[in-house]
């Protein structure tokens, strides 16, 4: 396996900081209209939602330490890649059921966004970048002239990922207005 080069790594994994960072500020802002999310998967019996929903924002923060920290960056983007898993799992299960109308309750009450294929296609990406976070990194020194590419591509992904969760929550709409404007083909002429 070929190693990483470390400016690669250090943009991998401040990006995946800074997305699970949003989401556990999205879900701690109003923990109990995410525990009701939680609930709405139908996977866990009622009495541990809001346990289960504390749980996974604890883990959010906890992947925020470690992914930013040289000695545990690996493991927690093995962490970040479970926690994905678990995610896109609980989407694909619901979507399966034919349940898209509940909120993912990933971007918090602000934002409702509701299941579909987008949400694991996200997921899946940032999957990916938790591998390369995982892959051993070159032995290089760091310089100066690395802090661009690293600050760089860590915005680039995080700003991508935002944009991903306002085109998921957006997407009922636009099929709406899409559904609206063909339905009245005179009001175009």
């Amino acid at each position: 396996m070929s190693a990483l080069d470390p400016a690669a790594a250090w943009a991998a994994s401040l990006a995946l900081a800074l997305v699970f960072a949003q989401a556990a500020w999205h879900k701690l802002r109003d923990l109990r209209a995410f525990a009701a999310a939680t609930l709405a998967y139908e996977l866990i019996p009622a009495s541990l939602a809001p346990l289960a929903a504390t749980q996974l924002i604890v883990a959010e923060l906890l992947l925020v330490g470690t992914l930013v920290l040289p000695e545990t960056r690996a493991g927690a983007a093995l962490g970040a890649l479970a926690l994905l898993t678990l995610y896109s799992g609980a989407i694909g299960v619901n979507l399966a059921r034919g349940r898209r109308d509940i909120d993912c309750g990933c971007t918090g009450p602000a934002l409702r966004t509701p299941l579909s294929g987008a949400l694991l296609a996200r997921n899946a990406a940032l999957a990916a970048l938790a591998l390369c976070g995982a892959l051993p990194v070159a032995p290089r020194a760091l310089g100066f002239a690395d802090a661009l590419p690293i600050g760089g591509g860590t915005l680039a992904v995080f700003a991508l990922c935002l944009a991903a969760n306002q085109l998921a929550a957006n997407a009922p709409a636009s099929r709406a207005l899409r559904a609206r404007t063909r339905r009245r083909p005179e009001a175009r002429a």
